[in-house]
């Protein structure tokens, strides 16, 4: 399954037009504001596809039902670019458990290479998990993450999530990752460049969100 926020008009897409906007991006604030609410936006969307059971609920006036989450997901961010978009997931499902991986792109050469620096996670085992990572460019860094999760357990399902993401990235997730898995996204950008990164993009989420790294 593939999921992309852009292609329903919503006030979704002001915020990630705001993100890819060069001046409004120097409002480091904003930024990092408005992946939140991205996150938030997502989460919702995300929700619909998790299982619920029936809740009875007592009124000051009589009883009632409402459906409500069998199990909290598993909220799993890739840092440091992840951990506002996350946030906007942490804010709906406030009762999850969560994990945190360290994945960077290893610079220069003709391939993309990921360095897993740090890993911690609970169980994901029979577990739905969400995967945030704002950026979906070559797809390795996914891939990499959830592969190096297996040491926590195999999930029900694994919901990969970005904020934009290319077709190469979606091509290589899909096929070379055998976990049950879907690909969300806010919006599906047109290519990667000879860099292997996004066009148009928006540039480095981590350093706009929190400042050029060395």
């Amino acid at each position: 399954m593939f999921f992309n926020l852009s292609e329903q008009n919503s006030i979704a897409s002001r915020f990630i037009a705001e993100l890819r906007d060069t001046n409004i991006q120097k409002d480091r604030s904003k930024f990092r504001n408005n992946l939140e609410r991205l996150g938030q936006v997502m989460a919702y969307e995300v929700s619909k596809k998790l299982p619920y059971r029936q809740l009875p609920v007592e009124t000051p006036l009589g009883t009632s039902t409402a459906n409500v989450l069998a199990i909290e997901p598993i909220l799993i961010t890739v840092m440091r670019a992840g951990l506002p978009y996350f946030q906007g997931f942490l804010d709906f499902f406030d009762k999850s458990d969560c994990g945190f991986v360290g994945a960077r792109r290893v610079e220069g050469g003709t391939e993309v290479v990921i360095d897993l620096e740090y890993l911690a996670a609970p169980s994901i085992d029979n577990r739905d998990v969400i995967l945030i990572d704002p950026m979906l460019a070559s797809g390795k860094s996914f891939v990499r993450s959830a592969k190096a999760l297996s040491k926590f357990g195999i999930p029900s399902h694994l919901f990969i999530v970005s904020l934009v993401a290319a077709p190469e990235g979606i091509k290589y997730i899909d096929g070379n990752l055998k976990l049950e898995h879907s690909i969300w996204t806010c919006a599906l950008d047109e290519r990667l460049n000879d860099q292997f990164y996004i066009v148009p993009g928006l540039g480095d989420a981590g350093d706009l969100c929190f400042g050029e790294k060395i």
